[in-house]
């Protein structure tokens, strides 16, 4: 990166750092901190949402996809929109309608205090593992573009650049504070800023780099000449092209599954839930996971084409290792941005990146331990529910989990990457761990002991699947198992979709069909929903739009700035356009805004006469 680059990158943090303090005065409460109060818009609940699953994973772990295989990183996260339109119809409104503020008090009245406890500490320690995933990502992103200078303490001596070991521990750091800061509206806010500036920006690198490349008719010649590559078992395999659907491991049948699994991930993980429970009533939850959705069935092919055009602009050599294809998947994305943008809106897309990581970690570092100081500090400090004590409890809890998260980020390196640990982890764990939690909203037999079968049983069927029945395992040696052995390890994301989701759905239903009466715990449920009823409505906050619309006005404004530094005019353009945008963007939702606060007054008048 240029020098102008560091300094838009560092005027962008400033601003989302000025953001989270901002709102940091709204967190008079847990309530306030971990739940907005209720007051959210549910559009920013459905972009925050929307860039809850969005990191320098999209761009490391699926952007090196599509860099190997093309096409099918697409379809695999158009699995998400599918899910999460299914959540907006039958379960966000659910989630609402109850009046919990926390996922965490949901469980505690359905299935007791045990329950609340083996989901609490074994998602603290699940998301813990894949939200380190996103820190290492953004570490390997960001150090590639920060070379250093001979014997800074901070260089690494192989690559030239920023070590990847001080790029995870500053980078992480920084959301660390960030979070602590700044609680549950601070992350919706910037969560909407960087959706904006990091998709507008996406839609500038894509005609640049088509044209990089010759235009859309050579690159769609290209690409099919080009063969995808699947690593596998150390091994780099060549199959179908870039325009491939569906491509190695990454079947129909693992796309199904994927959907499944994120079905049960966005309709019951405590930190998409949280979403549904800050909008002000059950309408705007489903709007705004419909928001989330329909995003997730427009963008995923914006965003992962830059990476795609950017493996027909450099093909990997002939005979490359499986390391070296990893490692250029890894950085395709950011490689191919910055052969194409202007200096300056280079700074401002790895702001973006940055900032996608920083509320996607942070989304999970305040659900969690809004989750532990609410639901099981406070009770057993016997504190008043709303001491303001408690937020400094909760920001001191949010330090040692993202101490937590750095260390594990430092060893994911040694774990085979991201997408590896990823993948595997999320198929084995989601749905075992989210399904009872679902299915309870709708069953009133459920109890407790559905939720030890269906893990206990998913779980350890997963764990001899994955580790005991592949190459090498525990059990390949046992005469009677080895045929089983044999179609795991030659149909292996078969086995691991099958184990990971048709198993717990099919013991869930079996429960479900030999289970009588109603539960305790959903007369409790019950009780909670009818008292949250009688309560006054809250209205959604205009400050959100204010905030947004404000500051990207000021991201425009640096984009003109910037058009005195390119000497070309086609750089100063580019700029100009971009910035162009955002200022038309922020007049407009400032307009939106205060049109509709004027309409709300003009109603509430209207009722008083």
């Amino acid at each position: 990166m240029a020098s102008i680059d560091y300094a838009v990158l560092l005027t962008y943090l400033a601003g989302v750092f000025g953001v989270g303090c901002l709102f940091a005065a709204k967190n008079k409460s847990t309530s306030d901190m971990f739940a907005a109060g209720g007051q959210s818009p549910w559009w920013a609940s459905g972009l925050s949402a929307f860039m809850t699953m969005f990191s320098a994973n999209t761009f490391v772990v699926w952007g090196g996809i599509a860099y190997r295989q093309g096409l099918v990183a697409v379809s695999i996260n158009l699995m998400y929109g599918v899910a999460a339109l299914l959540v907006g119809y039958f379960v966000a409104g659910r989630w609402k309608q109850i009046g919990v503020q926390t996922p965490a008090e949901y469980v505690q009245l359905r299935f007791g205090h045990s329950v609340l406890h083996f989901y609490t500490w074994f998602m603290t320690v699940f998301r813990i593992v894949t939200t380190a995933g996103a820190l290492y990502a953004l570490g390997r992103v960001l150090v590639s573009l920060m070379p250093l200078a001979e014997g800074n303490p901070l260089r690494d001596p192989a690559t030239g650049t920023l070590s990847l070991f001080w790029g995870i521990v500053i980078f992480s750091s920084i959301v660390v504070i960030y979070t602590m800061i700044g609680g549950l509206w601070a992350v919706l806010m910037t969560d909407v800023l960087q959706f904006i500036i990091l998709n507008l920006a996406v839609l500038f690198v894509i005609p640049l780099a088509l044209a990089k490349v010759g235009g859309v008719g050579a690159f769609w010649d290209a690409a099919l000449a080009t063969p995808a590559l699947q690593v596998h078992a150390g091994k780099v395999v060549a199959g179908g092209n870039l325009l491939s659907v569906i491509s190695g491991d990454y079947t129909w049948f693992f796309l199904a599954g994927w959907c499944a699994v994120h079905f049960f991930m966005i309709g019951a993980e405590w930190a998409f839930v949280q979403r549904f429970i800050c909008v002000p009533d059950a309408n705007a939850a489903r709007k705004s996971t419909y928001l989330f959705g329909g995003l997730y069935l427009l963008s995923p092919l914006l965003w992962l084409l830059p990476p795609l055009i950017w493996r027909v602009h450099t093909p990997i050599p002939a005979g490359a290792s499986e390391d070296i294809v990893l490692r250029l998947s890894e950085t395709a994305y950011i490689d191919a941005c910055q052969s194409v943008l202007p200096v300056g809106m280079v700074g401002l897309m790895v702001a973006a990146m940055f900032s996608a990581t920083a509320s996607m970690v942070s989304s999970q570092l305040n659900v969690f331990s809004g989750v532990i100081t609410h639901d099981i500090y406070r009770p057993l400090a016997q504190a008043v529910e709303g001491d303001p004590y408690l937020v400094w409890v909760g920001r001191v809890v949010t330090s040692l989990l993202g101490a937590l998260l750095i260390a594990i980020a430092l060893f994911y390196e040694s774990l085979g990457g991201a997408e590896k640990v990823i993948i595997n982890i999320t198929e084995m764990v989601v749905v075992a761990l989210f399904a009872p939690t679902l299915w309870s909203l709708f069953s009133r037999t459920m109890t407790a002991r559905g939720v030890w079968i269906t893990a206990g049983v998913s779980l350890a069927i997963g764990v001899v699947v994955r580790f005991g029945l592949q190459s090498g395992g525990l059990f390949t040696s046992i005469a009677v198992l080895e045929p089983l052995a044999q179609w795991v390890q030659a149909n292996s994301n078969t086995a691991k979709t099958f184990t990971g989701v048709v198993i717990p759905v099919f013991v869930l239903a079996v429960m479900q069909f030999f289970s009588g009466g109603v539960a305790a715990g959903h007369d409790r449920v019950l009780a909670k929903q009818h008292n949250s009823e009688a309560s006054m409505p809250v209205d959604s906050s205009r400050l959100p739009a204010v905030v947004v619309g404000g500051a990207i006005a000021v991201c425009g404004l640096l984009m003109f700035m910037l058009m005195l530094v390119p000497e070309n005019s086609q750089s100063r353009m580019t700029l100009g356009g971009f910035g162009s945008v955002l200022v038309a963007l922020a007049i407009l939702i400032l307009w939106v805004s205060f049109s509709s606060y004027n309409r709300e007054q003009e109603k509430r008048r209207e009722d008083l006469l």
